[in-house]
């Protein structure tokens, strides 16, 4: 069973992390992913499954939001620069690249939660 407190709460961890990691480009966002994915497997327990499920939750949670988000500033951008056709390709390329980050957050978190698991002694 999904313990959805706990994918919540990593999932605004990693959102809150990833806003402050912003000044650290790459660090940042992988320390927000390996956190997040750890406080998802901790509440959620259930061992290095439970652990690794919650965390791959919270990930994709995250990793799809970014990209909701990203993508209505792109085509918001587009919009303004291109006209019609330029709101809809910049929305959806970037769209489609936030789809792929969301899997590397995914997989990151979800190994993330499997540690985070294996710490709560459960």
């Amino acid at each position: 069973m999904t313990d959805w407190r706990a994918v919540a709460w990593g999932a605004v961890v990693f959102l809150v992390v990833a806003a402050f990691g912003t000044a650290i480009p790459v660090v940042g966002q992988i320390g927000a992913g390996l956190l997040g994915g750890v406080v998802a497997g901790y509440l959620a327990g259930g061992g290095l499954g439970g652990g690794a499920w919650h965390g791959l939750l919270a990930g994709s949670v995250t990793g799809v939001t970014y990209a909701l988000l990203f993508a209505l500033l792109g085509g918001v951008f587009g919009l303004l620069g291109g006209g019609p056709l330029g709101g809809i390709l910049g929305g959806a390329g970037v769209f489609v690249l936030g789809i792929v980050l969301t899997a590397v957050f995914a997989l990151e978190s979800a190994a993330a939660g499997a540690v985070g698991a294996l710490l709560t002694g459960k």
